[in-house]
């Protein structure tokens, strides 16, 4: 256990959640559902979808955020930024709640392997993680705006729990992906390699006598036959839990590029 990561027994956790499909999100809401016996819950969220938002922040325009919604210990702030923005001014606006926890999602779609680069429901964990918070970012393999979030309420109550009892590493977040399929378990597993790749579809504006490129694209994995990565367990079956590292430093290779550098 890291005993600085991890809250007081006796207190009552305060539970800080995030996404980038928007505060009126049925995956949000489900979220708070789920986890709301928890801790008391501050729910600040982008006023509309945000996704490939990543780590994007707002430095050129003016934020606001407004009071959406209220219930028993839950209350929600839309917010006119990005989802990394949502999380900053959480952090600035409400300093008397201070997060045990921030918890992103559950976003509409899946958020494995490289998609971690561009996902805004992961840009709010890593936020959160940078700011030394235990972060997790929850995603459904589903795109369907009504998608049936049920079979995530155990997993995500039981990872939850975990990580407000047990903390988690320094600069490590939590990329949690669950599948559609009936769970098979739950598996902690590395990102699978790979890369998008984009296809650009030129389609005419509404109301405009113009064209515009829109992205398309599809997720080329290099290694499909991997059974230690996220893409593999995902398709069998399993839940996949990928530990994040904010600090991209690649360790191993310091003394390779050392060389390389200096000769």
């Amino acid at each position: 256990m890291n005993p600085r990561m991890v809250k007081e027994r006796n207190a009552r956790p305060r539970i800080l959640i995030s996404n980038d499909d928007g505060v009126s999100a049925k995956g949000l809401r489900r979220l708070v559902e789920f986890v709301k016996e928890l801790g008391e819950i501050l729910v600040v969220a982008p006023d509309a979808a945000r996704s490939g938002q990543s780590g994007a922040i707002s430095a050129c325009k003016p934020l606001r955020i407004t009071k959406v919604d209220e219930a028993e210990n839950v209350s929600y702030y839309a917010c006119n930024g990005t989802p990394v923005d949502c999380v900053k001014l959480a952090l600035h606006c409400f300093r008397d709640f201070r997060p045990d926890i921030v918890l992103s999602g559950i976003n509409h779609g899946s958020n494995s392997g490289v998609s971690v680069l561009y996902s805004g429901t992961m840009g709010v964990a890593q936020e959160g993680c940078v700011v030394g918070i235990p972060s997790i970012g929850f995603s459904l393999l589903s795109h369907d705006a009504d998608a049936d979030f049920e079979p995530c309420r155990e997993i995500v109550c039981d990872i939850t729990r975990r990580v407000l009892t047990e903390g988690l590493p320094p600069l490590v977040c939590l990329n949690v992906n669950i599948p559609t399929t009936p769970i098979q378990g739950v598996r902690v597993c590395r990102q699978a390699r790979g890369y998008w790749s984009e296809e650009f579809e030129l389609r005419p504006m509404t109301g405009e006598n113009t064209d515009a490129y829109w992205l398309t694209g599809h997720f080329v994995n290099t290694e499909p036959n991997a059974p230690d990565t996220d893409e593999y367990l995902l398709s069998k079956g399993y839940v996949s839990v990928v530990p994040c590292c904010c600090d991209m430093t690649a360790y191993a290779d310091l003394s390779y590029i050392q060389s390389v550098i200096n000769g």
